[in-house]
């Protein structure tokens, strides 16, 4: 059994990061071998509108034509048991890096037919991890929950099924007095990632653990 986790946050040490880890640890305990991947140490583009992938007997037919820095991590992903996709929330959705994988990763499996059916050929447990820096009132007050649900829904047209974690109210720094942020309370902030965050990594190697169950099942 493979599972793969996708970074989509420049930190490979931080929020983000640390709950795919923790996804992943879940993962192996069920046995799956494992594998990380940052999509900031990578050099590729969004979908280029080509239409390869839709066209009927063409050699892209159901895959991405595009080749760059993630045609091995799309390559290899097509061929998972388990798809974990990580990312904090910038401007209230994915980071860039993780939208452009995204149209990489579900376009090609999409076909123009009534329902959008999906011509997915595979088996694979998916799930999506959002990290972000407001609460989850916040959330819904600014429209992030649409985000999630959109992500989900293309996500599950795609794969059958998407488990969503959500990471809310995050430490961004170790040293809030470095940067000007007075709208966050520090304090607040140390508290909530000393007592919540160890929660929230628990939640993440269950998550693991879980979609690692569904893809043997």
């Amino acid at each position: 059994m493979k599972a793969i986790a996708i970074n989509g946050s420049p930190r490979k040490k931080w929020n983000t990061a640390t709950l795919l880890e923790k996804a992943l640890e879940g993962a192996a305990s069920r046995g799956a071998e494992t594998e990380l991947v940052h999509l900031y140490d990578l050099s590729y583009s969004g979908c280029i509108s080509c239409f390869a992938c839709k066209k009927i007997g063409g050699k892209s037919y159901g895959k991405c034509a595009v080749e760059d820095g993630i045609t091995p991590v799309l390559e290899r992903a097509a061929k998972a048991d388990v798809l974990i996709l990580g990312s904090p929330m910038y401007l209230h959705a994915e980071t860039g890096e993780m939208r452009s994988f995204m149209e990489r990763l579900v376009f090609p499996y999409l076909t123009y037919t009534p329902g959008y059916a999906s011509i997915y050929p595979g088996k694979t447990a998916v799930g999506l991890i959002y990290t972000m820096n407001v609460t989850e009132e916040q959330m819904a007050a600014i429209g992030q929950d649409v985000t999630v649900k959109s992500a989900r829904g293309f996500l599950t047209r795609v794969y059958g099924g998407c488990e969503v974690q959500l990471c809310f109210d995050t430490l961004q720094f170790d040293d809030y007095g470095k940067y000007l942020s007075t709208a966050w309370d520090p304090a607040a902030k140390a508290k909530r990632r000393a007592e919540v965050f160890p929660e929230d990594c628990g939640k993440a190697f269950a998550l693991g653990a879980a979609l690692a169950d569904k893809a043997a099942g």
